[in-house]
């Protein structure tokens, strides 16, 4: 194939997408068509650096062996029986689960977004059966800006315009305060509120650390008001932030963890609300479920990412390098190249100069030189590699942020 007809490829796949499928994406114009590690290839034939890591799903880089491998070995044996049957992985992925997030049960899901749901109607039931909330009373507290899904009732509570903008009538119950305003926080919790949900790092809104010390001071104040402190941990947790949940760099432990993402390896979609007998128990057969959740292969491949955390590899190298890229970001800060930069590990929200222009625009640069980023947010370009990625190669990306900045 000649570079022309590459070209024509690439053209004529974006043309029958557009044509095809609904326009709820903006991807940029790449097609990938092979991937590996912390690389991907084109239908072209182009190599690109994936500094997005598929919003942190794939912590654990493409096709990583051992998780393939996990996959390919239950591919043969059984893959989906529905929770009408146990299966022999079930107990297994549930019992390391919940010890490697220091709680007692398991419910699982498939996507992000069906745990935050599950969490919503978790702390609801909770609400009622053990705290005693009055019939249809129960609010939940969560913070502006953020990003839990893109689900009816999610949107109910986001604060996006585009997220919500012709999506109504929505979901009551629910109270928004500002992200990390520890006073607003304390005013919006009543004797109605079943839990406050938070992201412990916003990532969608452009990597947003929250202030030192509100993430305790959130978790004393639900002690106090006997209030479920729920994490979603979806982007920020398992090994992206240097740590195995973001939650851990504050010393806070929340009740409920909710999970998807990294936990399916990049291999499948696998979510989870992980919590205390107390809380998950509320549920009886009947109230909550799904198909594919929990299913043979998604337990095969999340057993092999909770063995490979266990080692404390990823999260080590997620907080070495993750220095280094802040350092390295810091500099193109001080020279004003960039007007912010925010994160934890290797993960960074990089507000960019306007004369250097938009997001997008620095995102279709450095696309044209071999990286892969998304924008947020107008100004915000997201940094988040695959943990396995290469100290080069990692230097070798920001020395193409660095070229397309002029600095």
């Amino acid at each position: 194939m000649t570079a022309m007809d590459a070209r024509e490829t690439t053209e004529a796949f974006i043309a029958s997408a557009d044509a095809h499928s609904a326009h709820n994406y903006h991807p940029l114009p790449v097609v990938v068509a092979t991937a590996d590690g912390a690389w991907m290839t084109d239908v072209e034939g182009r190599r690109f650096l994936d500094m997005l890591a598929g919003y942190s799903a794939l912590n654990f880089g493409h096709g990583n062996r051992r998780l393939i491998e996990a996959a390919k070995a239950q591919l043969d044996r059984v893959t989906l029986t529905s929770r009408a049957f146990h299966h022999d992985r079930f107990a297994d992925f549930c019992r390391e689960l919940a010890s490697l997030c220091g709680m007692e049960m398991v419910l699982p899901m498939n996507t992000g977004v069906e745990a935050v749901e599950t969490a919503v109607k978790t702390a609801r039931k909770w609400g009622y059966r053990v705290k005693g909330v009055p019939a249809e009373m129960a609010k939940i507290v969560v913070a502006g800006n953020n990003f839990h899904g893109r689900t009816t009732t999610v949107i109910s509570f986001s604060t996006d315009p585009e997220a919500r903008a012709d999506f109504g009538p929505y979901t009551p119950g629910f109270e928004i305060v500002p992200y990390g305003d520890l006073t607003a926080m304390r005013s919006a919790v009543t004797e109605n509120t079943v839990a406050v949900l938070l992201e412990p790092i916003q990532g969608e809104a452009g990597v947003l650390v929250p202030p030192a010390g509100y993430l305790p001071a959130v978790r004393e104040l639900t002690l106090e008001r006997d209030v479920l402190f729920v994490a979603d941990e979806i982007q920020s947790g398992l090994g992206r932030t240097g740590r195995t949940f973001a939650c851990e760099h504050e010393g806070v432990v929340p009740d409920v963890y909710v999970l998807g993402k990294a936990l399916g390896g990049g291999v499948v979609p696998v979510s989870a609300v992980v919590s205390s007998a107390e809380v998950l128990g509320v549920f009886r057969p009947g109230e909550h479920g799904s198909t594919f959740g929990g299913n043979p292969l998604a337990c095969a491949v999340a057993l092999e990412v909770i063995a490979m955390l266990r080692s404390g590899e990823y999260q080590r190298r997620a907080a070495e390098l993750g220095e280094h890229l802040h350092h390295e970001l810091g500099l193109l800060k001080d020279s004003g190249h960039v007007t912010a930069v925010r994160g934890r590990g290797l993960w960074a929200g990089v507000d960019i100069a306007p004369a250097h222009g938009t997001g997008r625009e620095i995102s279709e640069k450095l696309m044209d030189r071999g990286v892969l980023v998304k924008d947020t947010h107008g100004v915000t370009v997201r940094i988040a590699p695959p943990l396995v990625i290469g100290k080069e190669d990692l230097d070798w990306g920001l020395a193409q942020l660095r070229a397309v900045l002029g600095a």
